[in-house]
């Protein structure tokens, strides 16, 4: 048997192996067709225009989808592994659903809203994924730990905690720095006054979604051990 056909491993490789796609394909089109500057545009101007803002909200409502069922098939494997050991908190794991389904949702509303069409639900939407993805992303790494051993190994604890870091710091230059960003065309000039403020917001924010991405490879040992199974009943 392939590695990849044990247990639901399948889900997080195709999740991070879309949600890759996603962003490269649609910055090499915006680049392709001048949409956009070569070095570090925001993610969302490699979507702004069509046809790649079609791609765009495409790909990334399925990576969406993706997340969701990734992180449902977590959430349940977490819990089976608290009712066996009573080593990990219920509750904790369901406040990282919370987060992980929030983030999931501000994936869709960035995918339907584009940033120059209607730009306060674009920028809500985005907001919406960063914190709650790099919140989802803190607690697991609580969860991993709590786990251990029962669950992942210590090298794979180290690895998500330290993820979950990186995501965590490069997010609020992020945002602050986004805050100082008063120009909003696409192409940017490196005399602008606000240019370096661009340039540390756009490459925190690439940083904190690939992370988000690659935390998410860290699954893979762990969903080789189960399966999900949909039971269906009929009331009458």
């Amino acid at each position: 048997m392939f590695w990849f056909k044990q247990g639901l491993c399948f889900l997080p490789v195709f999740l991070v192996i879309w949600s890759s796609s996603t962003f490269i394909v649609s910055y090499l089109i915006a680049l392709f067709r001048h949409d956009v500057d070569v070095l570090f545009p925001y993610i969302s101007d490699t979507g702004a225009y069509p046809p790649e803002s079609c791609i765009f909200g495409l790909m990334t409502f399925i990576s969406a989808c993706a997340g969701t069922a990734t992180i449902y098939a977590r959430y349940k494997y977490v819990e089976k592994l608290s009712v066996d050991t009573r080593v990990v908190n219920p509750g904790l794991n369901k406040i990282g659903f919370v987060f992980g389904m929030f983030s999931c949702l501000g994936m869709c509303i960035v995918a339907t809203f584009q940033e120059t069409t209607v730009t306060v639900v674009h920028d809500i939407g985005a907001l919406v994924f960063f914190v709650s993805g790099v919140s989802y992303t803190i607690v697991q790494s609580v969860l991993s730990y709590r786990a251990y051993p029962f669950g992942s190994s210590m090298s794979v604890c180290r690895v998500r905690s330290g993820i979950a870091i990186l995501a965590f710091l490069a997010f609020f230059p992020t945002a602050i720095c986004a805050y100082f960003v008063k120009q909003t065309t696409l192409h940017r000039d490196t005399e602008d006054e606000d240019y370096p403020f661009h340039l540390a917001s756009a490459v925190c924010e690439w940083v904190v979604a690939f992370s988000f991405i690659l935390f998410f490879l860290t699954y893979i040992d762990d969903f080789k051990l189960f399966t999900l199974w949909v039971k269906t009943e009929y009331a009458e």
